[in-house]
Protein backbone atom coordinates (compact mmCIF):
# COMPACT_ATOMS: atom_id res chain seq x y z
CA UNK A 1 0.00 0.00 0.00
CA UNK A 2 1.16 3.38 -0.76
CA UNK A 3 1.20 5.45 2.30
CA UNK A 4 1.24 9.73 2.01
CA UNK A 5 4.47 10.96 3.75
CA UNK A 6 3.32 13.56 5.99
CA UNK A 7 3.82 15.01 9.28
CA UNK A 8 1.27 14.87 12.83
CA UNK A 9 0.88 18.40 14.08
CA UNK A 10 1.02 17.63 17.82
CA UNK A 11 -0.19 19.04 21.76
CA UNK A 12 0.32 16.48 23.21
CA UNK A 13 -2.72 16.31 24.43
CA UNK A 14 -5.78 13.59 24.29
CA UNK A 15 -7.37 14.47 20.98
CA UNK A 16 -3.65 14.52 19.30
CA UNK A 17 -2.88 11.10 20.31
CA UNK A 18 -6.60 9.48 19.38
CA UNK A 19 -5.94 10.95 15.83
CA UNK A 20 -2.30 9.63 15.92
CA UNK A 21 -3.28 6.28 17.08
CA UNK A 22 -5.81 6.00 14.35
CA UNK A 23 -3.89 7.26 11.19
CA UNK A 24 -1.05 4.63 12.22
CA UNK A 25 -3.74 2.23 12.48
CA UNK A 26 -5.29 3.06 8.53
CA UNK A 27 -1.64 2.24 7.57
CA UNK A 28 -1.92 5.39 4.82
CA UNK A 29 0.79 7.32 6.00
CA UNK A 30 4.15 7.64 6.50
CA UNK A 31 4.45 10.33 9.67
CA UNK A 32 8.06 11.56 9.39
CA UNK A 33 7.81 14.13 12.51
CA UNK A 34 5.78 15.19 15.20
CA UNK A 35 5.74 19.03 14.87
CA UNK A 36 4.83 21.36 17.58
CA UNK A 37 4.80 24.55 18.22
CA UNK A 38 7.04 25.77 21.30
CA UNK A 39 7.25 28.97 23.33
CA UNK A 40 10.60 30.29 22.45
CA UNK A 41 10.33 32.43 25.77
CA UNK A 42 9.63 29.97 28.46
CA UNK A 43 10.43 26.67 26.72
CA UNK A 44 6.78 25.00 26.74
CA UNK A 45 4.28 23.90 23.99
CA UNK A 46 2.17 26.97 23.21
CA UNK A 47 -1.32 27.01 24.83
CA UNK A 48 -0.94 23.47 26.52
CA UNK A 49 2.19 25.75 28.94
CA UNK A 50 4.16 21.84 29.14
CA UNK A 51 7.76 21.67 29.57
CA UNK A 52 9.56 20.97 26.13
CA UNK A 53 11.33 18.64 28.50
CA UNK A 54 8.17 16.43 28.59
CA UNK A 55 7.21 17.14 24.83
CA UNK A 56 10.49 15.32 24.14
CA UNK A 57 10.00 12.45 26.47
CA UNK A 58 6.68 11.95 24.74
CA UNK A 59 8.55 11.98 21.24
CA UNK A 60 11.12 9.34 22.38
CA UNK A 61 8.48 6.98 23.87
CA UNK A 62 5.97 7.40 20.68
CA UNK A 63 9.18 6.48 18.19
CA UNK A 64 8.46 9.46 15.86
CA UNK A 65 11.05 12.42 15.40
CA UNK A 66 10.04 15.90 16.91
CA UNK A 67 10.27 19.32 14.51
CA UNK A 68 10.06 22.17 16.91
CA UNK A 69 8.87 25.47 15.59
CA UNK A 70 10.09 28.02 18.28
CA UNK A 71 8.26 31.24 18.73
CA UNK A 72 8.53 34.44 20.34
CA UNK A 73 6.56 34.48 23.63
CA UNK A 74 3.54 36.31 22.58
CA UNK A 75 3.52 36.94 18.62
CA UNK A 76 1.34 37.83 16.40
CA UNK A 77 -0.41 36.54 13.43
CA UNK A 78 1.82 38.06 10.78
CA UNK A 79 4.78 36.55 12.92
CA UNK A 80 2.86 33.14 13.24
CA UNK A 81 2.05 32.64 9.60
CA UNK A 82 5.36 33.67 8.66
CA UNK A 83 7.25 31.08 10.82
CA UNK A 84 4.38 28.08 9.46
CA UNK A 85 4.99 29.20 5.83
CA UNK A 86 8.77 29.10 6.25
CA UNK A 87 8.94 25.62 7.91
CA UNK A 88 6.12 23.75 6.07
CA UNK A 89 7.83 25.36 2.51
CA UNK A 90 11.48 23.47 4.09
CA UNK A 91 9.19 20.73 5.04
CA UNK A 92 7.27 19.86 1.48
CA UNK A 93 11.11 20.13 0.21
CA UNK A 94 11.63 16.55 2.16
CA UNK A 95 9.49 14.98 0.22
CA UNK A 96 6.10 15.81 3.08
CA UNK A 97 2.77 16.18 1.44
CA UNK A 98 0.31 15.50 4.05
CA UNK A 99 -0.11 17.59 7.82
CA UNK A 100 -2.42 15.90 9.88
CA UNK A 101 -4.43 16.92 12.66
CA UNK A 102 -6.81 15.89 15.72
CA UNK A 103 -9.46 18.68 15.45
CA UNK A 104 -12.71 17.42 16.12
CA UNK A 105 -15.59 20.22 14.77
CA UNK A 106 -13.85 23.80 14.31
CA UNK A 107 -14.92 24.36 10.94
CA UNK A 108 -13.27 27.84 10.67
CA UNK A 109 -10.01 26.45 12.15
CA UNK A 110 -10.46 23.70 9.37
CA UNK A 111 -10.99 25.93 6.79
CA UNK A 112 -7.72 27.93 8.17
CA UNK A 113 -5.28 25.18 7.37
CA UNK A 114 -6.76 23.92 4.31
CA UNK A 115 -6.32 26.99 3.00
CA UNK A 116 -2.99 27.62 4.40
CA UNK A 117 -1.66 23.94 3.51
CA UNK A 118 -2.91 24.22 -0.07
CA UNK A 119 -1.00 27.53 -0.56
CA UNK A 120 2.26 25.75 -0.31
CA UNK A 121 0.97 22.35 -2.07
CA UNK A 122 0.55 20.31 0.73
CA UNK A 123 -3.06 18.75 1.70
CA UNK A 124 -4.50 18.07 5.01
CA UNK A 125 -6.06 15.39 7.06
CA UNK A 126 -8.04 14.71 10.04
CA UNK A 127 -8.25 11.47 11.52
CA UNK A 128 -10.87 12.02 14.05
CA UNK A 129 -12.97 15.07 12.54
CA UNK A 130 -16.56 15.13 13.50
CA UNK A 131 -16.77 12.43 15.71
CA UNK A 132 -18.89 12.47 18.86
CA UNK A 133 -16.86 13.86 21.54
CA UNK A 134 -18.24 11.49 24.55
CA UNK A 135 -17.70 8.80 22.27
CA UNK A 136 -14.13 10.09 21.49
CA UNK A 137 -13.11 10.15 25.09
CA UNK A 138 -14.91 7.03 25.81
CA UNK A 139 -12.60 5.30 23.05
CA UNK A 140 -9.60 7.12 24.87
CA UNK A 141 -10.25 5.72 27.64
CA UNK A 142 -11.44 2.20 26.90
CA UNK A 143 -7.84 1.84 25.13
CA UNK A 144 -5.95 2.38 28.09
CA UNK A 145 -4.42 5.81 27.25
CA UNK A 146 -3.33 8.13 29.95
CA UNK A 147 -4.15 11.98 30.22
CA UNK A 148 -3.70 14.91 32.79
CA UNK A 149 -5.81 17.92 32.73
CA UNK A 150 -2.88 20.72 32.24
CA UNK A 151 -4.83 24.03 31.63
CA UNK A 152 -8.40 24.72 32.67
CA UNK A 153 -10.39 27.74 32.10
CA UNK A 154 -11.57 29.71 34.79
CA UNK A 155 -14.75 28.54 36.99
CA UNK A 156 -12.81 25.00 36.06
CA UNK A 157 -9.76 25.30 37.92
CA UNK A 158 -10.99 22.25 40.46
CA UNK A 159 -10.36 19.89 37.23
CA UNK A 160 -6.73 21.29 36.48
CA UNK A 161 -4.00 18.49 37.58
CA UNK A 162 -7.21 15.34 37.41
CA UNK A 163 -6.70 12.52 35.58
CA UNK A 164 -9.60 11.79 32.75
CA UNK A 165 -11.45 9.07 33.69
CA UNK A 166 -14.93 7.76 34.50
CA UNK A 167 -14.97 10.16 37.35
CA UNK A 168 -13.85 13.22 35.77
CA UNK A 169 -15.94 12.81 33.02
CA UNK A 170 -19.07 12.43 35.67
CA UNK A 171 -18.06 15.22 37.40
CA UNK A 172 -17.77 17.83 35.05
CA UNK A 173 -20.52 20.29 34.96
CA UNK A 174 -23.31 20.46 32.56
CA UNK A 175 -22.83 22.39 29.01
CA UNK A 176 -18.41 21.36 29.48
CA UNK A 177 -17.59 20.01 26.23
CA UNK A 178 -16.32 16.23 27.08
CA UNK A 179 -13.04 16.88 25.04
CA UNK A 180 -12.77 20.79 25.90
CA UNK A 181 -13.32 21.38 22.40
CA UNK A 182 -14.04 24.54 23.21
CA UNK A 183 -11.89 25.46 24.73
CA UNK A 184 -12.61 24.47 28.43
CA UNK A 185 -9.15 22.44 28.84
CA UNK A 186 -6.17 20.75 27.83
CA UNK A 187 -4.30 17.81 28.30
CA UNK A 188 -0.68 15.97 28.35
CA UNK A 189 -1.09 12.10 27.56
CA UNK A 190 1.56 10.23 29.51
CA UNK A 191 0.99 6.68 28.85
CA UNK A 192 -1.01 3.91 26.45
CA UNK A 193 -0.74 1.53 23.53
CA UNK A 194 1.75 4.05 21.35
CA UNK A 195 3.99 4.73 23.87
CA UNK A 196 7.18 2.65 24.71
CA UNK A 197 7.01 3.40 28.07
CA UNK A 198 5.24 5.85 30.50
CA UNK A 199 6.30 9.30 31.15
CA UNK A 200 7.16 9.95 34.65
CA UNK A 201 6.76 13.26 36.09
CA UNK A 202 5.43 15.02 39.46
CA UNK A 203 2.78 17.71 39.99
CA UNK A 204 4.12 21.54 40.75
CA UNK A 205 2.38 24.63 41.49
CA UNK A 206 -1.07 25.96 39.88
CA UNK A 207 -0.71 29.23 38.94
CA UNK A 208 -3.87 31.13 37.00
CA UNK A 209 -3.09 33.55 33.84
CA UNK A 210 -5.31 35.99 31.95
CA UNK A 211 -4.28 37.32 27.73
CA UNK A 212 -5.23 39.98 26.31
CA UNK A 213 -8.36 40.14 24.43
CA UNK A 214 -9.31 41.09 21.15
CA UNK A 215 -10.97 44.77 20.40
CA UNK A 216 -11.77 44.71 24.25
CA UNK A 217 -13.88 41.59 24.47
CA UNK A 218 -13.74 39.75 27.83
CA UNK A 219 -11.70 36.48 27.92
CA UNK A 220 -11.39 34.32 31.03
CA UNK A 221 -8.43 33.43 32.51
CA UNK A 222 -6.72 29.83 32.69
CA UNK A 223 -5.47 27.94 35.34
CA UNK A 224 -2.24 25.89 34.58
CA UNK A 225 -0.55 22.74 36.48
CA UNK A 226 3.29 22.95 36.36
CA UNK A 227 4.45 19.20 35.04
CA UNK A 228 8.27 18.92 35.78
CA UNK A 229 9.98 15.70 34.96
Amino acid sequence: MHKNISIFNWSGGKDSTLALHYALQSERFDIRYLLTTVNDVYNRVSIHGVRESLLIKQADSLGIPLYQIRLPGSPDMSTYELQMHKHMTFLKSEGITHSLFGDLFLEDLKIYRETKLAEIGLKAEFPIWKRNTSEVIADFISLGYKTIVVCAREGLEDFCGRIIDEEFMADLPDGIDPCGENGEFHTFVFDGPLFKKSINFRLGERIFRTYPAPRGAVQPGYWYIDLMG
